[in-house]
């Protein structure tokens, strides 16, 4: 139940980051989060939605792993795997900020399940 609720929680900031990335990019809202200028925000518009439907595909995999019950936990098994990876690359990349926003819950979520 606890790994179940982790990788929901995993899914929901995946959701919230494609909110972001998507639709929120230029605003106010998106601009605080990702510390973006206007005009950066509105020249990068194009690739923030290209990260933010990858973002949406980690939670949807999340998610049909959960729907799938004990035949999903491979399938959630693989996206937390992508979502840790994904999270360490953009740490190192991007934003150290992301190592706890994105890996760190994927990682807990990840230990739940295979402890589980």
């Amino acid at each position: 139940m606890l790994a179940n609720i982790l990788v929901a929680l995993v899914a929901v900031i995946h959701i919230y980051i494609l909110v972001l990335e998507m639709f929120l990019w230029e605003t106010k809202t998106g601009r605080k989060a990702f510390k973006l200028s206007v005009d950066f925000a509105r020249e990068t518009r194009v690739l923030a939605a290209n990260q933010g439907l990858y973002n949406g595909f980690l939670a949807a995999g999340l998610l049909w792993g959960l729907w799938l019950g004990e035949n999903g936990v491979s399938v959630t098994l693989f996206f937390l795997i992508c979502v840790l990876i994904a999270g360490i690359f953009g740490a190192m990349t991007a934003s150290r900020k992301i190592l706890y926003v994105q890996a760190l819950p994927a990682l807990i979520a990840l230990l739940a399940l295979l402890l589980r």
